[in-house]
């Protein structure tokens, strides 16, 4: 029987496509293969008003454990583990700088929102860190902690700088209760900072 897929009205819908193919692809090379899960990128919403600003997303850095494909769980005690029979549809940096690239084009507020590599010029660079981005094992909460920078190209000096934090209780500690709670704690971040880069706009 294949693993039981995290599915809500949306967020891990293109995740099901993807896991789905993967075990006809992996099948005959024996052992389970793990389902892959997708994150949701904050839908558009109609505003008024100009496309001031040019932004540039850069890939979100990170501490080693966030820079792989794997769901991360942290114990009581600190420790980090992987999560077994689950994986992110990409490397998770990667992952969120298109969730976050996505969420900020569908404001339609910005003049361009590029990755670094597009040639795309812009006045702004949209700097992140990924400090939390796992499963607390003892309280049973998807936590998700990133920081965010708006940097001047020109300058390079920060013009604003926030941390944004959000945490969603998981029915239990498995990789499908995982990518949903952590989907849904990165909706709550996204949107977050959608609304700042607005403000700040």
């Amino acid at each position: 029987m294949p693993p039981r897929r995290a599915r809500r009205s949306g967020p891990l819908l293109a995740a099901g496509v993807l896991a789905a193919g993967l075990p006809l692809l992996l099948g005959a090379c024996g052992g389970a293969v793990p389902t892959t899960f997708d994150l949701t990128a904050v839908p558009g919403a109609a505003r008024s008003g100009p496309a001031r600003r040019s932004i540039v997303v850069a890939e979100p850095v990170g501490l080693q454990p966030f820079e792989a494909d794997r769901i991360i769980v942290r114990e009581p005690g600190g420790s980090l583990s992987f999560l077994g029979g689950g994986q992110w549809a990409d490397r998770l940096p990667r992952l969120i700088q298109a969730r976050l690239l996505q969420s900020l084009e569908n404001t339609g507020r910005l003049r361009s929102v590029s990755r670094p590599g597009d040639k795309v010029a812009a006045d702004t660079v949209l700097v992140t860190e990924i400090r939390a981005f796992d499963i607390a094992a003892g309280s049973r909460e998807a936590v998700v902690d990133i920081s965010v920078k708006l940097v001047s190209e020109a300058t390079g000096t920060v013009a604003a700088a926030r941390v944004f934090q959000a945490r969603v209780p998981v029915a239990a500690v498995d990789a499908g209760s995982a990518a949903n709670g952590l989907d849904r704690a990165l909706s709550t971040v996204l949107a977050d900072i959608v609304r700042w880069v607005g403000a700040a706009a």
